[in-house]
């Protein structure tokens, strides 16, 4: 299996995996009154999620095998 091929599999992988974090079941536990860190869960996980897909992808797209 290529390298290129590998990559887009794995950003492949972590766009459903964003679409999942997204998505309504998940975001409605979430959504209750509360304070993590001086926000709201909702808030805290939307940006907290988003943090960790872009990481993620900075990481795949950045290594290489050598």
């Amino acid at each position: 299996m290529t390298l290129a091929r590998l990559t887009a599999q794995r950003l492949a992988f972590l766009f459903l995996l964003g679409c999942f974090f997204f998505n309504y079941p998940l975001l409605s536990v979430f959504n209750r009154h509360g304070e993590f860190f001086g926000l709201p869960p909702l808030y805290a996980w939307l940006m907290g999620s988003w943090l960790a897909l872009i990481v993620q992808m900075a990481w795949v797209v950045e290594s290489r095998r050598d």
